[in-house]
């Protein structure tokens, strides 16, 4: 997998494609307000389809007990984050959905069988924790944004 930190126009074109769907100002206490702090391009994302962004709202020393809160933006139909686990990093991740649709699914870690299926869209709420493995893939003709927040396991 490709990780690149986005710059310059490509990363214009990728905050003004998200801010016509959903504001992207951020308010972290005791510090300005302000927008993104980066914009990360993941090509393919776990072995996903197509190219998805990680636009990141916090710094590193912004979070407490948690390793990421973004915005993943999978840019059109087919576009995925392919199945992944947060077990060996003792992690559990919530997605929220703020907008498009898509579908969500759940991998046994053992059988590696997928065990369901979700459609999602504007409010869905997911997580994955411990042995699992999980997926999103983008189905609507709008980008799918998910707020994704990734916290330690204590």
């Amino acid at each position: 997998m490709k990780n690149t930190v986005l710059k310059g126009d490509e990363r214009r074109e990728i905050m003004d494609m998200v801010s016509g769907f959903i504001d992207l100002t951020v308010t972290p206490f005791g510090r300005e307000v302000r927008s993104v702090v980066r914009v990360d391009k993941r090509e393919p994302m776990y072995g996903g389809e197509g190219v998805v962004y990680l636009l990141q709202l916090f710094a590193e020393d912004e979070l407490v007990n948690n390793r990421i809160g973004c915005y993943m933006v999978l840019p059109g139909r087919g576009t995925s984050a392919g199945f992944h686990t947060h077990g060996p990093r003792k992690e559990q991740e919530i997605y929220c959905v703020v907008h498009g649709e898509g579908i969500y699914r759940d991998m046994d870690g053992a059988t590696k069988q997928v065990v369901r299926e979700q459609e999602v869209r504007r409010g869905s709420v997911t997580s994955v924790q411990g042995p699992g493995f999980h997926s999103i893939v983008n189905t609507g003709s709008d980008p799918l944004i998910v707020f994704v927040i990734t916290t330690n396991e204590p």
